[in-house]
């Protein structure tokens, strides 16, 4: 559719693996309901509101459990959900685990599927775990490379044994917290993994992603970084490795140039508010450092606090009334876009609240208008095929945003793997200067209502806006290409891909005459652009034999600059003859060993 250790592990095709832990256990989960956890006083519910009064804040429903320091059996709590998330990886449950300002001792955070973990102090240092919050891969037999769709925000950790383990893939972002100690990102035993992303945060340890493929830290402070497997990318960390791709694989920016972190829920006394941080250029460290962040706050009054079950046309009809969206944990069918019209407004999910758009349409648009915030919920594709599922601004948007622009946070987008979805375009990026900050857009290779036609997806990203940022863009498998971009001054920083699986044929991915369709591709037009630490990788089990002309395709002009680009042929299935345009070597054999390029052109 035109106008994303000391001594490490030999590195393995995980995501080879990643995509064959399926079947019995994925689908174990239980989604029945849990117990309530402390909640905000409760008002009128989103089922019994009169239409022309829809009242602003409300309960946080039964899937959020707050805790403080005196809560009784936070642990078997804690344990429970994990039993229920641990290997639920298509399943229908959604939680929250919200832990008010304080010190808790003795807790381990197991972490499963869809849900989230945060603390409600305006510092990650107003909450204090004496323990650890956990991400392993027992549930696979130590294959972290499908452990998705989880977060941990806005906490310090005191790690029992001096580091915290965080082993997870896609779409579990690691924010805000203070990890006093070590952090590692890979699973026991040092199997596979394949992520991530970490954002204002501050580890005084190392980090060691060990086996991890690729890793992106954004505008935070580390004690230092222990080994790099292909691709790891830092912008604004203090710590970071310096710049050396590709040996070893780092890429590193002094600074991001445009940042404004996630919204996030604090409590203030008694009361619910929303902090909305202050945007930053040229970023580095941590937002919080000297304390509490700068920016501004909402209360909840000002939000309809959604719940499952609730109409499109009641979460239009409070967005027009001038209301905020907070969605509760859960799963919301929409039968037309929720349409974001209004300057400032901010629709912020708790624990991966799922968007699921019925008949064909739209998930949630939004006007050309500034500062919009869209932070923490997953769009799932629906059995009707949609034109697009999230549309960041009209076409021909041409307002400037640049002093306060969208930010798409923790969106994630996905087609197929819990039922049968179909979607033309996933994402597309209209208005200017939006900001993409940790997305990824996923056309299902396993799981249900799985096939190249099953849940056919042509485009993952298209980018029409000029002056759009994207830092840490995952986009994956789609038909066609995983990335388009036509605006001008565009930039990436952090780039992952892998290409479509399931191809059938040669013919089926031939684009004209350029055998394969690029997984990032610049239009001919464009005159300036900039991109460091992309990667792409094939595995064409379908075929083996079929072959990529290249990953990356770009206009060969002097404004269009890509930095530290590799390709990789997951264990011989499938080949690059390049890795940009008519530039880089190519994949050899069975080897998964990248062919990168430092710079183009």
């Amino acid at each position: 559719m035109p106008p994303v250790p000391p001594e490490s592990p030999a590195p393995r095709p995980s995501t080879v693996a990643r995509r064959t832990v399926l079947g019995a256990v994925a689908a174990a989960a239980a989604s029945a309901p849990l117990m309530t956890g402390l909640a905000t006083p409760a008002s009128a519910s989103p089922a019994s509101v009169a239409p022309r009064a829809l009242p602003g804040g409300g309960d946080l429903g039964p899937n959020v459990l707050v805790f403080d320091p005196s809560t009784p059996g936070i642990q078997a709590k804690l344990d429970d959900i994990f039993h229920r998330q641990e290997a639920a990886q298509f399943g229908t449950g959604r939680y929250a685990l919200l832990f008010k300002p304080g010190t808790y001792s003795g807790l381990n955070a197991q972490i499963g599927f869809y849900t989230s973990i945060a603390g409600l102090g305006l510092s990650p240092d107003d909450t204090t775990i004496n323990g650890d919050v956990t991400v392993d891969a027992g549930w696979a037999n130590g294959n972290a490379t499908q452990n998705f769709w989880r977060s941990a925000e806005n906490l310090a950790l005191v790690p029992v044994n001096g580091t915290n383990r965080w082993a997870v893939a896609q779409a579990a972002p690691f924010r805000r917290m203070h990890v006093r100690g070590g952090l590692n990102l890979a699973p026991s035993g040092y199997g596979w993994a394949s992520g991530g992303y970490i954002a204002d945060c501050r580890v005084d340890g190392q980090v060691g992603p060990y086996s991890q493929q690729q890793w992106y830290t954004r505008d935070s402070v580390v004690g230092g970084w222990v080994n790099a497997v292909w691709n790891m990318v830092f912008s604004g960390v203090q710590g970071a490795p310096a710049q050396s791709f590709p040996n070893p694989p780092y890429t590193t920016l002094d600074t991001t140039p445009v940042s404004r972190e996630k919204p996030f829920l604090y409590l203030n006394g008694s009361e619910f508010r929303v902090f909305l941080p202050e945007k930053r250029t040229n970023a580095r460290g941590v937002t919080w450092g000297n304390g509490t962040p700068r920016g501004t706050s909402l209360s909840l009054s000002q939000f309809y606090v959604a719940k499952p079950g609730v109409s499109a046309a009641t979460l239009n009809q409070a967005l027009a009334q001038g209301l905020h969206l907070l969605l509760t944990p859960g799963i919301y069918h929409v039968d037309q876009p929720i349409q974001v019209n209004r300057d400032n407004t901010v629709v912020l999910g708790l624990g991966y609240a799922t968007i699921v758009p019925d008949n064909g349409v739209t998930a949630l648009r939004v006007a050309d208008v500034d500062g919009v915030r869209l932070a923490g919920f997953l769009i799932d594709a629906g059995p009707v095929n949609s034109r697009t599922l999230l549309e960041v601004g009209p076409s021909g948007a041409s307002r400037d945003h640049s002093a306060n622009p969208t930010t798409v946070q923790d969106v994630f987008v996905r087609v197929g793997g819990a039922g049968a979805g179909k979607a033309t375009t996933s994402m597309v990026i209209n208005n200017r200067n939006t900001v993409v900050d940790h997305t990824w857009v996923w056309r299902a290779d396993h799981g249900t209502g799985v096939g190249w036609d099953t849940n056919r997806a042509d485009y993952g990203v298209v980018v029409n806006g000029d002056d759009v940022l994207c830092t840490g863009l995952f986009v994956e498998h789609f038909n066609k290409y995983d990335v388009q971009w036509f605006g001008q001054r565009g930039r990436t920083i952090f780039f992952q891909n892998e290409k479509a699986y399931d191809a059938p044929n040669q013919a089926a991915v031939q684009d004209g005459n350029v055998r394969g369709y690029a997984a990032y591709k610049v239009a001919g037009n464009v005159t300036s652009h900039e991109a460091w630490g992309l990667g792409s990788y094939c595995n064409y089990t379908a075929d083996p034999g079929i072959v990529q002309h290249h990953g990356f395709a770009a206009p060969n002009t002097a404004g269009v600059k890509f930095h530290d680009v590799l390709v990789v042929s997951l264990g011989g299935n499938g080949q690059y003859e390049h890795v940009i345009n008519e530039v880089g070597a190519p994949t050899s054999g069975t080897s998964t060993t990248p062919s990168t390029v430092v710079a183009y052109p």
